[in-house]
């Protein structure tokens, strides 16, 4: 018989953690496997984390190796770090995240069992089900039957948060609605005043302390903001052909595709990007972000984040920006306004009858 501590599995909150999480939920569960998550990012978090790497690397894998460590003060042994090598045919993450398990075998020395199954989808023998099976093989799972029912509940709740996403749910409310097995559709509200596209990656919007509450900071300057996980990937693709792009990244969903269509649609009045410094893939398709913007005449803002980044200039830069979007609209409303055109011809028949002489 297994040991209870056997049938644990720590998972940080960093990097694909914030989309991909539903499904892990539902799949692990439904197998018996418990799932520990690590706390909510810290100053702690990220201090510990760039400790252990080369100033140079980029801020969301450094708050990975907080997370790391933070599971592993937990007492948590078993640790899942995914290698996602490939999420299609020919469409590749970036080393970073390619090379995970590694990096994280090399610098944190701990005596930890890193579960780290392989996704490559460029590759005949590494696909989903494949990557599954390898992530629960260390539990002693075999049974394909029993972890192909599993995938399918781990697609039943990723998909309801999906669903809770795309009606314009906030992320917080419809994860917890899809991990409690709830559905609920949100009325379409447009009351915003202000609508804004948020271009960036899971690990830096949903990451409160890495994007500083961007969303609750838009949300009090009355501003109602769109991301990519209320997009298909239909649209996605468009958005990346709209801007005479081919998919490579494999998030570049989230950004070119993202940015693409927010692009075309008239109802969103400015785009913010919001990147990591150092990471090479985004500052490409952040540049080409601009340039097609600029062409569209849609007003951008490109925001770059580290662990030395300061609120005080962060909000600033918001705040301008958004103040630069509400004079837009309001000119463009007054600008519609125009005075009635017609001719004035004035009555005079009264005054003549006064000067006509009486008999």
């Amino acid at each position: 018989m297994k040991n209870t501590q056997d049938m644990v599995i720590g998972i940080p909150r960093g990097m694909s953690f914030y989309n991909n999480y539903p499904f892990w939920y539902g799949f692990f569960s439904s197998l018996g496997i418990k799932i520990v998550l690590s706390d909510p990012t810290t100053k702690q978090t990220m201090s510990e984390g760039s400790a252990l790497v080369v100033t140079e690397t980029c801020l969301p894998i450094k708050i990975y190796l907080g997370h790391i460590l933070n599971l592993i003060n937990k007492g948590v042994k078993n640790i899942f770090v995914p290698s996602l090598q490939s999420v299609a045919p020919k469409i590749y993450n970036c080393s970073k995240i390619r090379g995970l398990p590694d990096l994280v075998r090399n610098v944190i020395k701990a005596d930890i069992n890193i579960i780290e199954p392989t996704l490559d989808k460029s590759s005949k023998n590494q696909g989903l089900y494949a990557f599954l099976e390898e992530a629960v093989k260390p539990f002693g799972i075999t049974n394909a039957e029993d972890i192909k029912a599993a995938s399918k509940q781990g697609w039943k709740v990723y998909n309801n948060f999906l669903v809770m996403m795309r009606s314009g749910m906030g992320y917080k409310k419809a994860i917890n609605y899809a991990l409690q097995g709830k559905v609920f559709i949100e009325s379409p509200s447009n009351s915003a005043p202000i609508n804004v596209a948020l271009v960036s990656h899971g690990y830096n919007i949903y990451d409160e302390r890495a994007c500083m509450k961007i969303f609750e900071k838009l949300e009090k300057m009355d501003v109602k903001v769109f991301t990519s996980l209320q997009l298909t990937d239909e649209q996605m693709d468009e958005g990346i052909a709209s801007l005479g792009q081919k998919r490579y990244w494999a998030n570049e969903y989230e950004m070119t595709g993202t940015a693409g269509h927010y692009l075309k649609d008239n109802k969103i009045d400015g785009i913010v990007t919001l990147n990591a410094f150092g990471c090479g893939p985004d500052s490409l398709m952040i540049e080409r972000i601009t340039r097609k913007a600029k062409e569209a005449g849609k007003p951008i803002l490109s925001l770059t984040i580290d662990e030395h980044t300061g609120e005080a200039g962060f909000i600033t830069r918001l705040e301008a920006f958004i103040d630069m979007l509400y004079r837009k609209k309001r000119s463009k409303i007054i600008n519609k306004i125009s005075m009635p055109e017609y001719d004035y011809v004035p009555q005079t028949n009264i005054c003549d009858s006064l000067f006509v002489e009486k008999k």
